[in-house]
């Protein structure tokens, strides 16, 4: 874990201000994402999926931001298991440099379909 704490303290070091921001926020997302409230029980196939919130998208958002915002709208979702797939959208923005009204969208579309998937494995569809 030492090893881990310095790499990543090393990297962190070597970015700009703008990339420290992103990087914070990232791992804050990611630290909410561990925990009993971030992992809900599988769903009572009986059970009835509530609707998403209704938060529209902002004009400027961050990719970061855009996260934390279809967690919010899609609280029924277990964050653990989008980990994978969330995760390399953010890093095709902050490394890789795509823009983030695309990332947003791919994020968009990642949420939504794990809902209906959600849905339909629920019989809730």
């Amino acid at each position: 874990m030492a090893d881990e704490a310095q790499e990543l303290l090393r990297l962190f070091r070597r970015l700009g201000e703008r990339d420290r921001h992103a990087l914070l926020a990232f791992a804050a997302f990611l630290a909410g994402a561990e925990g009993p409230a971030a992992t809900p029980a599988p769903p009572d196939r009986r059970a009835v999926v509530p609707e998403p919130e209704s938060i529209p998208r902002p004009d400027q958002e961050s990719v970061v931001q855009a996260v934390k915002r279809l967690a919010r709208t899609y609280p029924m979702l277990n964050r653990q298991k989008m980990l994978n797939e969330t995760s390399a959208l953010v890093t095709q923005h902050v490394v890789e440099g795509r823009p983030a009204a695309e990332v947003i969208d791919d994020l968009e579309a990642l949420f939504r379909e794990r809902y209906r998937r959600l849905r339909e494995a629920t019989g809730d569809d």
